[in-house]
């Protein structure tokens, strides 16, 4: 936004969606210009943009934004992720996310503590990435955006950040082990002694202000900021103790004690629990930088007749890639010249070896075997499969799980009821014990109280569980979707492409009405010319391989869930299920039990038909995948209801589903009818998970509660789903489950710990029974504890 040269007007451009002519941005400006405290608007369709001068008193950019929309345009929204320095606890992250939410343009922000991220979405021209890093300043912390190349600067100045910290403690306990060895002089049975004052006073003083500075600068951010975090506790706990023993030193009270023990110790066990638990936070992302390491750092390829070997970020579309045996394919590709088997296991998590050869298509990343190839680039740089496959894992690990929601809300107001805690406590021992008793008691209460294990127990999960995830093939969209898989009571499993391998064949070709198997063969393949649907391409190829004469065809016309209706050379013919030639006032007669007995034996049976006869039939049988038996008895071991949906009658549909295990079918449904058989599933109280092709059955996978997209290979969509599976069988969709059911059980393992922790070390601080050190060290050890209990999650395997 500029500022206008008069009345104070301000100016600002905002992009305008779903513009298709002049009419449209006419109706824009006029709507925009009639907007009170708008002074001037003009819309350009060309650009697609409103350049609107306002008056900020009467109208917000947000309120341009609303009337565009409410004349039925779309305000485009952006993404932006931010790197988020300077947060320390729980109560930090859940503050920058409330100010980023509270920003005007601002539809969703989320902050996650464990990765130090902030994912973003708003509207273009009304937020900008600037205006968000500038919130997050005010705020009292540090932010840029993240971009590809951003990463290794990123990752160096966090190595960078861990060596400091790490030599800052040595330091630190090296200058506070005499100060706690004259400690155990307290202890039961120990003779009493201390170094003198002044000598204390020196020692603690470098801890106090050098390795504790991170304390007093984090507090000063915050409270700048107008909030308190975990270093405004810690350095209100220490500072009293340290200032205490200063004045009693300083006045020669020898009468008084002296706590610079507590508080240089206090220091360095809150220092080496957060060096420990920085080195466990990097190993939850160790997925992520596996994912990286994957990357071939440099290409060899074909410009002008010349090889040439260039860094991966110089390859670009259409290069000739050349790949040796054995070296990584830098690009995903289409193999131009020779044949190979590629080792595609990094990416899919299936080990077996796929042959490639000509027209076949490479993922970056994935291993050539033993073949030298030449392949044209079809897609470099942030569109590549494993560039996709990063991206969508780090969204998935910056995201929230609605489990979150309680840890949140509690994180918000922890900092500040634990000061009237304590503060409460010093009111009450200071009346009935004295000064000194209430200092003790009330920093204690200050150390022990922690809110990092409550912020850490969830988002340090979801990171190990997606990341664990994508290394067997499994892409998890999010939080919310890894939380509501493990509720899953009911899948609807597609048939074809999903049991089933998806390859029909043709097994049975049955004319009647004096037609010869020649002839009825010749008339469904020419009807089946240029057919997308599996069944039809089994019948053309069928026809193509016993060398049939495909006739004109012409008229083409599909019957959704039911089949085609063609003229052959002027010849009308219907070709499709029972359901078409019964609509035609045909039935079988005397042919119904061959029929019957073809569809008994899971055969898809289709009829062809002409003005005034069935002429025959022709059945077509998909196999089962070896894996799908195995899957539908694992969902069944989990207590899931196991459903197959599918468009064939329902006496093929059982056949199938009986060699599956499967005892509920859904027969004949309709490609338009998928969705509202999930829904009426969900509508019984079920949770639904539906497994489908992710293009084919995207309304029904958007309507169930997680939609599992099942791909062979490399070629799936991943946006089409809450889960996508890289590997082509259903035994990725048990260890989905599997890991969501694993993933939220250490979920509720840290969130008990957090909050029995805080509930018992807390009322035991006030109490008396623990002392400053003692409660500085619980509070250090134990946001530890949580992340080395989600560490474990790491050991998971899936089934297979």
């Amino acid at each position: 936004m500029i500022e206008a040269a008069e009345r104070n007007l301000l100016k600002t451009e905002i992009p305008v969606g779903g513009m298709t002519c002049a009419s449209c941005s006419a109706r824009v400006e006029r709507r925009l210009g009639a907007l009170e405290g708008v002074s001037e608007a003009s819309v350009n369709l060309a650009t697609e943009r409103a350049s609107v001068l306002y008056d900020p008193e009467t109208v917000t950019p947000s309120g341009i934004a609303e009337r565009i929309v409410q004349t039925g345009f779309t305000v485009p929204e952006k993404s932006a992720e931010l790197a988020i320095g300077g947060m320390t606890c729980t109560a930090c992250s859940a503050r920058v996310e409330k100010r980023l939410n509270a920003l005007e343009g601002v539809v969703s922000a989320t902050v996650n503590l464990s990765n130090g991220r902030a994912l973003v979405r708003y509207r273009a021209g009304v937020a900008s990435a600037t205006g968000l890093i500038e919130r997050v300043e005010k705020t009292g912390y540090t932010a840029s955006e993240v971009t590809d190349s951003s990463g290794d600067a990123e990752r160096a100045a966090n190595e960078k950040k861990a060596r400091r910290e790490l030599w800052l403690l040595i330091a630190s306990a090296l200058i506070s082990a005499p100060l706690l060895y004259q400690m155990k002089g307290h202890l039961p049975g120990g003779i009493p002694w201390e170094l003198p004052r002044w000598w204390q006073f020196a020692l603690a003083t470098p801890v106090q202000f050098i390795a504790g500075w991170r304390f007093y600068s984090g507090a000063y951010h915050s409270l700048r900021g107008g909030g308190a975090n975990m270093d405004v506790l810690v350095a209100l706990g220490t500072s009293a103790a340290y200032l205490h023993s200063l004045v009693v030193t300083a006045l020669g009270l020898d009468a008084m004690f002296v706590y610079y023990e507590a508080s240089a110790v206090l220091i360095t066990l809150i220092l080496l629990g957060k060096v420990l638990e920085s080195r466990a936070m990097g190993r939850t992302s160790d997925a992520i930088r596996k994912l990286m390491g994957l990357q071939a750092k440099t290409a060899r390829i074909l410009r002008d007749g010349e090889e040439r070997e260039v860094p991966i970020e110089q390859v670009v579309e259409g290069d000739l890639v050349l790949v040796r045996p054995g070296e990584k394919f830098p690009v995903d590709g289409e193999i131009a010249e020779g044949q190979t088997s590629v080792d595609e296991s990094m990416i899919t998590g299936e080990s077996i070896p796929v042959e490639k050869g000509p027209g076949g298509k490479v993922t970056g990343a994935t291993i050539n075997g033993n073949g030298a190839v030449r392949f044209r680039a079809t897609k470099v740089g942030k569109d590549t499969v494993l560039a996709q496959i990063i991206r969508l894992v780090e969204e998935a690990q910056g995201s929230k799980a609605p489990i979150q929601r309680l840890a949140d809300q509690i994180s918000g107001i922890f900092v500040p009821v634990v000061l009237l805690i304590a503060a409460a406590t010093f009111g009450l021992w200071y009346a009935y014990a004295g000064f000194e008793p209430a200092l003790v008691n009330a920093v204690a209460v200050l150390v022990i109280a922690c809110p990092c294990a409550l912020g850490l127990a969830t988002p340090t999960a979801i990171m190990v569980g997606t990341g664990k995830g994508a290394e067997a093939g499994i892409l998890i969209k999010g939080g919310e979707s890894l939380e509501t898989a493990h509720k899953l009571d009911a899948i609807i499993l597609d048939k074809t492409g999903t049991l089933t391998n998806g390859k029909p064949e043709v097994t049975d070709i049955l004319p009647f009405a004096g037609m010869d198997a020649s002839g009825l063969l010749q008339l469904a393949a020419s009807a089946e010319q240029g057919s997308e649907h599996p069944l039809g391409e089994a019948i053309l190829a069928r026809g193509k391989s016993e060398g049939v004469t495909l006739l004109r065809a012409d008229d083409f016309r599909a019957v959704p869930g039911q089949g085609l209706e063609v003229k052959i050379e002027g010849r009308a013919l219907w070709f499709g299920n029972e359901k078409l030639i019964a609509g035609r006032g045909f039935s079988l007669g005397d042919h119904a039990p061959e029929v019957a007995a073809m569809e008994e034996a899971g055969k898809t049976v289709m009829l062809l038909a002409g003005e005034k006869e069935i002429l025959g039939a022709v059945a077509v049988a998909d196999t089962l995948k070896d894996t799908s038996p195995g899957a539908v008895k694992s969902f069944l071991d989990m207590g899931i209801e196991v459903y197959m949906m599918t468009g064939d009658n329902r006496r093929t549909a059982e056949a199938i589903a009986a060699k599956a295990g499967i005892t509920s079918v859904m027969a004949g449904v309709l490609p338009e009818e998928k969705a509202a058989k999930v829904k009426a599933l969900r509508e019984e109280g079920k949770v639904v998970g539906m497994v489908g092709d992710g293009i084919n059955d995207a309304p029904a996978l958007a309507e169930a509660d997680v939609g599992f997209a099942i791909g062979t290979g490399t070629d799936v969509a991943m946006e089409a789903s809450d889960v996508t599976l890289m590997r082509g069988d259903l035994m990725g969709v048990t260890d989905a489950v599997q890991l969501s059911r694993a993933t939220l059980r250490k979920i509720r393992q840290n969130l008990f710990w957090a909050f029995f922790y805080n509930i018992l070390g807390i009322p035991l601080a006030a109490l008396g029974v623990l002392s400053p050190v003692v409660a500085g060290a619980a509070m250090a050890f134990s946001s530890v504890s949580v992340v080395s209990n989600t560490l474990l999650l790491r050991r998971w395997k899936p089934e297979r």
